[in-house]
């Protein structure tokens, strides 16, 4: 199943469908969620479903995807 590393990072971070498919559109990697994600150790860093909507918004300039595809 090619979906299996989204599938896996979904369920690990804790993401909704919307997350995962503009992380996808965005190109991201989900191997590399691991460094961008917060285990609350790091107070100035965004958890990583609100980093995803602010790249989302500055790349695209919308809140979230026209059509959200589940996975």
């Amino acid at each position: 199943m090619k979906n299996k590393k989204w599938i896996d990072a979904k369920n690990k971070f804790h993401l909704s469908d919307t997350h995962i498919q503009m992380a996808r559109e965005l190109g991201m990697n989900p191997k590399k969620f691991g460094s961008l994600a917060n285990h609350k150790q790091e107070k100035w860093k965004a958890p990583l479903s609100e980093f995803i909507e602010d790249i989302y918004f500055k790349r695209f300039k919308k809140e979230t995807p026209d059509i959200i595809k589940k996975l």
